[in-house]
């Protein structure tokens, strides 16, 4: 069992809310392995998802409403969350979407002047479970040797639950339409879509009509697409590489983000695999094969491009320069590329904005 016996009672008081995470609990990995920790006395209820880090010293509120994050539970390997409460204008969906948060201290006194709540009253409003008091950090070391694994969260006088992880596709149900005076129109393929990416293209007086991941958009007017992140295995997304390889059959730009490097890998005849245990957090290295430059990136993914299985005309463009995985590929005569990484941050370094920019003059 994984357990935090460093905790005094003050230290547990001042930053992880004993008044408000009275009751132990569980979290039970696939491998056996068993977390213990304290939950909100609110929570009665079993959480199942695949148990995942991120290293983020910062952006909590954007990682945590992230659709990337779908189903999950996420891990924060900083030890402090919630010192600066919660800031409502920095959501990047509408909703929490990780299934639980796990952290080793979680500050009640928090202070910003920007912020509108306290972490705590926030996920309590989401209805999502927050288990305090864990060694974060050893939780990751395991995670890392044993690679990413379903857990089982819940109250330690509970009864075992039988749960599977099921992971939605994440979209919107009709087209939406922004910045109808944009000098050029693009479609954003909604897969789990972040808000920074719609701002992103908006910001440089783009047309954006964002599309359901299904929608079919070939036969409309645009000057250029933009495949988004998402959660989930990207060979789910049969519908989506379909219709990007209808588009991929022309000349108009087409950029990818995230999932979005995936489903353009998978349309092209490229293959895809899950990661041992991911990329998620904001301190990402990448080399750019094209200049020989490094940039430092923000990244929350579980699953690669085989770079062996790129078809004549693709190269790889990035490389993750901890492991070697691809990072972003290029067409070498026509405007496709697609990054691994996300260029729209929100949170994270803005080394690659530059590639929304390389997008728009390709229009």
């Amino acid at each position: 069992m994984i357990t935090n016996k460093k905790y005094d009672k003050t230290t547990v008081a001042r930053r992880s809310g004993d008044f408000f995470a009275p009751k132990k609990a569980l979290l039970k990995l696939a491998d056996g392995t068993s977390v213990e920790g304290k939950i909100p006395d609110w929570f009665d209820g079993a959480i199942c998802g695949e148990v995942v880090f991120n290293t983020g010293m910062t952006g909590y509120v954007e990682t945590l409403t992230d659709p990337s994050y779908a189903e999950q539970i996420l891990v924060f390997t900083y030890p402090l969350i919630g010192n600066y409460g919660v800031h409502l204008d920095k959501w990047e969906s509408p909703k929490v979407h990780a299934k639980a948060v796990i952290v080793e201290n979680m500050v009640d006194d928090w202070s910003h002047p920007g912020s509108n709540q306290s972490f705590d009253e926030w996920l309590k409003q989401q209805n999502v479970p927050i288990l305090s008091q864990v060694d974060t950090r050893e939780l990751t070391q395991h995670l890392r040797d044993k690679g990413t694994m379903t857990g089982w969260l819940q109250p330690a006088s509970a009864k075992p639950k039988s749960l599977k992880p099921e992971i939605p596709l994440i979209s919107i149900n009709e087209p939406k339409n922004y910045n109808k005076t944009g000098k050029k129109k693009v479609i954003l393929v909604d897969c789990g879509a972040k808000e920074n990416i719609v701002r992103s293209l908006v910001a440089r007086d783009l047309q954006v009509r964002r599309v359901p991941y299904d929608y079919d958009y070939t036969n409309e007017d645009f000057d250029g697409v933009v495949l988004s992140n998402g959660p989930g295995n990207p060979t789910d997304y049969q519908p989506t590489t379909a219709i990007v390889k209808k588009c991929l059959s022309g000349n108009k730009p087409v950029f990818g983000i995230c999932l979005g490097i995936q489903i353009m890998s998978l349309a092209i005849g490229a293959k895809t695999y899950k990661l041992k245990f991911g990329h998620r957090g904001h301190n990402q290295p990448c080399i750019d094969e094209v200049d020989d430059s490094c940039v430092v990136t923000s990244q929350n993914h579980g699953y690669a491009v085989d770079a062996k299985s790129l078809p004549k005309g693709w190269k790889v463009l990035f490389r993750n320069l901890n492991d070697n995985s691809v990072e972003g590929i290029y067409h070498t005569s026509k405007p496709f590329f697609s990054v691994q990484f996300h260029p729209e941050a929100s949170p994270g370094p803005t080394d690659t904005e530059y590639l929304f920019d390389k997008f728009v003059s390709s229009l």
